[in-house]
C-alpha cells in the first residue's frame, strides 16, 4: 500500500469520527470537557470492539491484516452508509480493486444514438472523469452548451460562474460532484488524468478544496434537480443516471419533467428555441 493511500485511509476515518458526537452513538462523556470534535479514537475502538492500539494503527494506514469482521465493526461504529463502506474497503484493501484501462474514453455509437433519439428528456453521457461525452439537443441546451462542446462537468461546476446561477442549490450539487470524484479516485487510484483533475480543482477552486477536505463519498444516481435557466426560467426535473456495464465509469443521465407540469412546458419551449 502506498504512502498516499495510507494517508487517505487515515484522513477518511478521522473525518468520519469527527462528524459524530458522543450523543449520536451513545458514548458516555461523564461531563468531561472535550478537546477534539466528534469521537475520540478510544471511543471508536470501544464501539468497534477492538483495542485502541489496533484502531490507531488502522488510522495510520496499517490495514493489511484487517479482517472482514473488523472492517464491518468499524463501519458500524462510524455509521458509514453503503457508499462510504465501499470507499473504506477500497482504501483498506487496494490490491483487491480491479484495474481498468485509464486512457482516453470513447462512447459507443449505439449509446449516442439512444441519447439522441430521446426527444422528451434532456440526455447527456458522462465519463468516469466527468467528461461530457455526448447527449441530445436538450441535454446540451439545458447546460447552456452547443452540441459540439465537450467540457469536463466537474470543472464547469466549480470554475464556471454561470453554473452557480443555473444550478439551484449549487452547494449541494457541488458536493455531489466532489463525492463522485472521491469514489472514482478510490476505484481507480492509478488514473493519472483523474488525479490531475482533482489537483487542478484543488488549486483553482477554494470551494472544491473546502468540500474535498471533508472527504465526501457517494454517487447520486437519481435526484430531483432544479435549474434557473436563462432562456426558459425555473425547471424542476427528475434525474435518473444509468451506468453502462460494458464501459465502467460511464453514465447516461436522463432529466425529464413530470407530465403536464410547468417544467414540462418549459422543457418543450427550450426544445423549440433550439430547433
Amino acid at each position: 500500500m502506498s504512502e498516499q493511500r495510507n494517508t487517505e485511509l487515515g484522513d477518511f476515518l478521522r473525518s468520519r469520527r469527527a462528524a459524530l458526537s458522543p450523543a449520536d452513538t451513545g458514548v458516555p462523556t461523564h461531563g468531561s470537557p472535550r478537546r477534539v470534535p466528534g469521537l475520540r479514537r478510544e471511543e471508536v475502538a470501544q464501539l468497534a470492539g477492538v483495542s485502541v492500539n489496533y484502531y490507531t494503527r488502522i488510522e495510520q494506514g496499517e490495514s493489511h491484516q484487517m479482517s472482514d469482521s473488523v472492517m464491518e465493526a468499524i463501519a458500524n461504529a462510524l455509521r458509514l452508509d453503503e457508499s462510504e463502506r465501499l470507499h473504506l474497503l477500497r482504501l483498506a484493501w487496494p490490491a483487491q480493486v480491479a484495474r481498468r484501462e485509464v486512457g482516453t474514453e470513447r462512447v459507443r455509437d449505439s449509446v449516442l444514438a439512444l441519447a439522441e433519439s430521446n426527444t422528451e428528456q434532456a440526455v447527456i453521457i458522462v465519463g468516469r472523469r466527468t467528461d461530457l461525452l455526448g447527449g441530445n439537443r436538450l441535454g446540451f441546451a439545458l447546460l447552456g452548451l452547443s452540441p459540439e462542446q465537450r467540457p469536463n462537468m466537474a470543472k464547469m461546476t466549480f470554475l464556471e460562474p454561470a453554473m452557480r446561477d443555473l444550478l439551484v442549490g449549487w452547494e449541494r450539487e457541488a458536493r455531489n460532484v466532489a463525492s463522485y470524484l472521491r469514489m472514482a479516485s478510490s476505484d481507480q487510484p492509478d488514473d493519472l488524468l483523474l488525479a490531475a483533475l482533482i489537483g487542478e480543482l484543488s488549486i483553482k477552486s477554494a470551494d472544491f478544496a473546502r468540500i474535498w477536505a471533508t472527504h465526501p463519498v457517494g454517487e447520486c444516481l437519481h435526484a430531483i434537480r432544479e435549474f434557473e435557466h436563462p432562456l426558459v426560467g425555473q425547471l424542476t426535473l427528475n434525474e435518473e443516471s444509468l451506468r453502462l456495464p460494458d464501459d465502467p465509469g460511464q453514465r447516461i443521465i436522463f432529466s425529464g419533467a413530470a407530465p403536464g407540469s410547468p417544467s414540462a412546458e418549459r422543457l418543450r419551449l427550450l426544445d423549440s428555441l433550439i430547433s
